[in-house]
């Protein structure tokens, strides 16, 4: 740890503010499981370029929010300490935040679902937690995706919630599209842009931040997100994808999360993880586009569901790869990744 990290740990320690900036930042860095603050600020960086950049500054400032909202509700709720402080009730929360002005109107109803969001996923991560440790699972971004899918099917029957970006439900139908034509650098962009995507940023530079925010971490985790997001767009392109959906990075945000966990997270790495992690993010893409399809007559996005059935599925057969479970690669070392749902008193702030 270097000695401007030392001191932050000690900040933290001593100051009950410091330590809520603290895990709110690790929360922010745990959506790519990075347990580190200065990953996390990285990641918000990227949200607050990308937001900035495309006229949307809402979704900054709702995932900041909805960041904070999500940690206190665990402190209000007492739940597990050490949780708290490796910022596991944090990132669920970002997601929802960056979500819910994506695709609903600026107005104080979006503000209002937002808040209520961001406190009620807390919930569903530890309803979640609970179910997924029967199998040895980690509850991941699921909750994230289960509150926003509701979130977003109530905006239909709310007349103070205006929908702008969902598309129209409709049945799904066998895809015609334009031939794929780009440039390198619109491959490069795309290839920076499925890191970007994780947090619902459509901007390659916001991907460079967040690659950089790994970087800082893990190595293993830089990399393999970017493998991600490479074998995906390959993936897409064979089978024929939309290309403004490969060249948006809308095929690599989940695969990102895919190669993560499997590449250096819940499993060692080895050249045998590898060729699995691998295998495991063609799998994500496939199951992309068939949830954006099943999900179509929703009118309702997949977020990162497909990230975390492919991964549910992979980690589930317990194959014999050196399995770490709730482990977290920080910088070639292995180290703890806890995810605790049970609750138990925090020490007075």
């Amino acid at each position: 740890m270097s000695d401007a990290a030392s001191a932050w740990d000690r900040m933290a320690n001593r100051s009950p503010a410091v330590l809520f900036i603290d895990e709110c930042l690790r929360g922010a860095g745990q959506v790519i499981f990075q347990n580190s603050p200065l990953t996390g600020l990285f990641f918000l960086l990227g949200i607050w370029w990308g937001a900035a950049v495309a006229g949307q500054i809402e979704v900054a400032v709702g995932a900041t929010i909805a960041t904070m909202i999500a940690t206190a509700t665990a402190i209000v709720l007492r739940s597990n300490q050490e949780s708290l402080r490796e910022g596991l009730f944090g990132f669920n929360g970002i997601l929802v935040g960056a979500a819910v002005p994506t695709f609903l109107g600026n107005n104080w109803a979006m503000w209002l679902l937002l808040i209520l969001g961001a406190a009620i996923v807390t919930v569903v991560f530890l309803a979640v937690s609970n179910v997924m440790k029967t199998w040895g699972l980690s509850a991941m971004t699921f909750p994230f995706v289960l509150t926003t899918w509701f979130l977003m099917l109530s905006a239909y029957q709310f007349q103070h919630l205006h929908i702008t970006t969902l598309a129209a439900p409709a049945f799904a139908h066998q895809g015609t599209f334009p031939a794929l034509k780009g440039s390198a650098m619109d491959y490069i962009e795309a290839l920076f842009k499925g890191p970007a995507q994780v947090f619902l940023i459509n901007n390659a530079v916001s991907g460079v931040l967040v690659v950089i925010g790994l970087l800082l971490n893990s190595w293993y985790a830089a990399v393999f997100a970017l493998v991600g997001s490479a074998v995906a767009i390959i993936t897409a392109i064979i089978f024929g994808a939309d290309p403004h959906s490969v060249f948006n990075g809308l095929y690599g945000f989940s695969p990102v999360l895919t190669a993560v966990g499997l590449g250096c997270v819940f499993l060692t790495p080895s050249w045998r993880v590898t060729l699995y992690a691998l295998l495991g993010i063609v799998f994500t893409v496939i199951v992309q586009a068939a949830l954006d399809a099943g999900l179509s007559p929703l009118g309702i996005p997949t977020f990162t569901g497909p990230f975390n059935f492919a991964t549910w599925l992979f980690l589930l057969p317990r194959v014999n790869l050196r399995p770490e479970p709730h482990t977290q690669i920080r910088g070639g070392i292995v180290g703890e990744h806890h995810e605790h749902p049970v609750t138990q008193n925090r020490p007075a702030l």
